[in-house]
């Protein structure tokens, strides 16, 4: 039997429609174009992602109406109902992931619908591991999943359940096999990556016992929120030249009074003198981040503080969300939202300014010399710094294989490399 997976949203979905993949070509499945069974995995962190969601699933419906549809994930899990009356034939939440050879199994058997959509937020980890990551040069591990943020915008604590660990020996088990099969970066990844806590070891524990591994070359973390880069962390980067030289860490408001309403856990003066620590001990080191504009009691001057905040703070680069009502949340029931049309024309403005940042932080290694992993070995070659700078070499090059470069110019968001 054949089988497509679409993947939409995070990096932790993009593991698990990974492990599904490997599950089912492990028991003989085929992966094609021309598929007997769609797998969609979907995304609901906005509204964009919920209609995308629907979207791509309404068009399975028309191209391929004899084929089996198969739909998992957020967007189902946070719109229940709705997924129902949609007609799909194997409708799974962020459950059972793990478990979909024998679910299809069940539904070929049986010939009848297969929904299971658990509504409990108290619910273990589902063990999950993978040997080879074909989708990336970089491996992917989930360490974690569910969130107990609550934060004010965010429906994932509801869909994704509560905050939940992988067991620590089978983190470092999966890095291994990972690594046996020439994965030479590995990106720890979650709901809340931050909060991995398994047995008495904390996040900073696992990246310590994994970088003893002598065939991993390199250590990224999905995200990570500030207040869980404490003294111990600090001091592993300090000393761990494998921890890359770039950390995604999401500030969503350069505004006190807004992020009070975002129920987020830090203040401004915080999470200032936290970058400013980080960069006193890798000082050319990539801080990207997350913005999310227009929420609930945001005004024109609370934005403007935002603007100014981000340039002083000098990200990397900021990925900038417009604010989405999102049913459940705290956001949703507040007064004073904001406009579309000026939550538009806020997120414009501030690409426009990560735009400009971007291309500062890439011009700064002009000249300088850098290992870039070979992520696609076209001609050009294009590969990807610790730090994150895209890297365009003009000769065909090994995929997955760490080469050293000069990096000469920067032309359309990428650095031109020369191998040395």
């Amino acid at each position: 039997m054949k089988f497509l997976i679409i993947t939409l949203g995070c990096k932790v979905n993009a593991y698990e429609s990974e492990l599904m993949k490997e599950l089912l070509l492990k028991e003989g499945y085929i992966e094609s174009d021309d598929p007997d069974i769609i797998i969609v995995n979907t995304c609901t962190v906005t509204n964009v992602a919920d209609n995308k969601s629907l979207k791509t699933i309404r068009h399975i419906k028309k191209t391929y109406p004899q084929k089996i549809l198969a739909v998992c994930g957020c967007s189902v899990q946070n719109n229940q109902e709705q997924y129902q009356n949609l007609g799909i034939d194997i409708l799974i939440g962020n459950q059972k992931k793990s478990q979909i050879v024998s679910i299809i199994k069940e539904y070929l058997e049986k010939n009848q619908k297969y929904t299971y959509i658990n509504q409990n937020r108290d619910i273990p980890f589902e063990n999950m591991q993978i040997e080879k990551f074909t989708t990336h040069t970089r491996g992917y591990v989930k360490i974690e999943d569910g969130c107990d943020n609550f934060c004010s915008y965010c429906v994932i604590p509801y869909v994704r359940g509560k905050k939940r660990s992988k067991d620590f020996n089978q983190v470092i088990e999966e890095v291994e096999k990972l690594t046996q099969n020439n994965h030479q970066e590995i990106v720890l990844t979650g709901i809340h990556t931050g909060a991995y806590e398994d047995n008495n070891h904390d996040l900073t524990d696992l990246i310590h016992e994994i970088s003893k591994n002598p065939k991993l070359k390199r250590i990224r973390l999905s995200s990570v929120e500030i207040t869980e880069l404490n003294d111990k962390f600090l001091n592993e980067l300090k000393n761990n030249p494998k921890i890359v030289s770039h950390l995604h860490i999401p500030i969503q408001s350069g505004s006190d009074e807004i992020l009070k309403k975002m129920n987020r856990k830090y203040d401004l003066k915080y999470f200032e003198q936290k970058i400013n620590a980080i960069r006193k001990i890798r000082p050319d080191i990539a801080i990207t981040t997350d913005c999310l504009v227009g929420h609930p009691y945001e005004t024109q001057e609370t934005f403007n503080q935002t603007i100014e905040t981000i340039k002083k703070l000098n990200f990397a680069k900021v990925h900038v969300f417009p604010y989405s009502r999102r049913s459940k949340t705290k956001a949703d029931t507040m007064p004073n939202q904001v406009p579309n049309e000026i939550k538009k024309q806020w997120a414009r403005q501030l690409i426009k300014i990560s735009d400009e940042l971007e291309e500062n932080y890439y011009k700064a290694f002009i000249g300088q010399e850098k290992e870039v992993l070979i992520e696609k070995s076209a001609n050009p070659a294009i590969g990807l710094t610790d730090n994150y700078l895209k890297v365009k070499i003009n000769q065909k090059l090994n995929q997955n294989e760490l080469i050293k470069v000069k990096l000469t110019k920067y032309e359309n968001k990428f650095l031109i490399g020369k191998v040395i």
